[in-house]
């Protein structure tokens, strides 16, 4: 009841002024049909705020993402389902769910009275340009009652979550290299390709099936051995995203970036699908793997949250890679590098590891003077030059590129002679 006093409209407190008023008057002109209007204008407020008051604490609310894993620039439906649990009935409803800015202004929506234990949905979309995991709510119901002389405002503390991944773009299938250190495609392929003799044999083990005993390897050892099971090769890949800020130019959705954030996406999602164990590695600490049928999404979830590190630095990006460093294919989308920041990647092609670069631009993501391109494209060319000496494929990005244009780069003898010469003239150029 003190809840719903304090609610009480302009109007609802314009009848208890009325109703003083009136009171005073009855008393000092001995009017008693004065005084009854004077009861029925204070009783009126009061009874709204009572009958609001009580309804204020019988609602439940149940709010629905559809889907709540969604790219840039796509919509997500919000459904909101609003029980009345009291058996009185309740006014208009206005509902408001909060919303961050990037996901647009918030929605207010109308609700029509519910009556005794009745439900009823609303729905509205948001959409987001920009990636990043968002809270939706908590919701605001603005309570009133049937005569707008008490108005309440009840906040469910409940949010859910809207997660905007980065734009996944499907890639062409292409051959990629190193398919035969283990990082290729993935097939079964027994480990005893030369016949009984040199069977891969092992130790037995209690439960092992008998039929299964290598009889010349146990004469020979002395001890019993058993065949070994075929072994199933594993296709195993890592993707580097560079998060450092001096890397990369622009701002918005429009950065370069960005870009990079949407060719890692795209490529782990193309790889997964491909059977690859995947890992992805990110400047800025980010290390997980995705090992088990849909466990793109962990990763998406990730880049979603994904951002420019402003202290970051080659040497630490190295480091996280080799720490788990396990041979296969490393697939790289690096932003702008210095020669020293190139040479230092020369260390991520041990253990056998077939080592690509998406080598961003990033200074075509500007608007530059002649004279300051020039420079910024000589500079781009030898950092180039210094990852292929080191082994790395090497495919240029600029601005206004297409990942499924350049992916087929990535596979086996799609680079030729011509980009090293290309390269090697420009760094000579820039000697002269």
């Amino acid at each position: 009841m003190r809840d719903g006093l304090r609610g009480l409209t302009t109007r609802g407190r314009s009848f208890l002024a009325a109703a003083v008023a009136a009171a005073i008057s009855a008393a000092i002109l001995g009017e008693k049909d004065l005084l009854r209007v004077a009861v029925l204008l204070a009783v009126l407020p009061l009874l709204a705020a009572a009958y609001v008051g009580r309804s204020r604490y019988k609602l439940a609310c149940h709010r629905t993402l559809e889907p709540h894993r969604v790219p840039v620039g796509a919509s997500s439906r919000v459904v909101l389902r609003l029980q009345n649990l009291s058996r009185l009935p309740t006014g208009t409803l206005l509902l408001e769910d909060r919303l961050p800015y990037a996901l647009g202004s918030r929605p207010r929506v109308v609700l029509e009275r519910l009556g005794a234990h009745q439900a009823s949905s609303v729905a509205y979309t948001v959409r987001a340009d920009v990636r990043g995991r968002y809270d939706v709510g908590p919701l605001v119901i603005r309570l009133t009652d049937p005569f707008g002389l008490c108005e309440l405002t009840r906040s469910f503390p409940s949010t859910d979550h809207l997660t905007v991944i980065p734009q996944v773009t499907p890639l062409p299938s292409v051959r990629l290299p190193g398919e035969y250190a283990g990082s290729g495609d993935s097939r079964a392929r027994s480990v005893a390709v030369h016949g009984e003799d040199d069977a891969a044999t092992r130790e037995y083990r209690m439960g092992d099936d008998l039929r299964r005993v290598h009889w010349k390897s146990t004469a020979r050892t002395g001890e019993l051995m058993v065949r070994r099971e075929e072994q199933p090769w594993e296709s195993r890949a890592t993707v580097v995203l560079d998060t450092r800020a001096a890397g990369h130019r622009g701002e918005g959705p429009t950065a370069s970036f960005e870009w990079a954030v949407s060719a890692a996406a795209s490529i782990a999602v193309h790889l997964r699908q491909a059977g690859y164990k995947l890992r992805l590695v990110t400047g800025n600490g980010v290390d997980v793997g995705a090992t088990e049928a849909g466990g793109e999404g962990l990763l998406l979830d990730h880049l979603a949250e994904v951002h420019l590190d402003r202290r970051g630095e080659i040497t630490t990006l190295v480091q996280q890679v080799r720490q788990r460093a396990d041979g296969g294919l490393i697939i790289a989308l690096f932003g702008t590098l210095g020669d020293a920041e190139a040479e230092l990647l020369a260390g991520l092609r041990g253990n056998g590891a077939t080592c690509v670069a998406f080598l961003l631009d990033s200074n075509t993501w500007l608007n530059l003077p002649p004279k300051a391109r020039v420079e910024a494209e000589r500079a781009h060319g030898s950092s180039a030059l210094a990852l292929l000496q080191s082994g790395w494929r090497v495919i240029g990005v600029e601005h206004g590129n297409r990942l499924p244009a350049l992916w087929p780069q990535a596979g086996r003898g799609s680079q030729g002679f011509a980009l090293r010469a290309a390269l090697a003239e420009t760094v000579a150029g820039g000697m002269r």
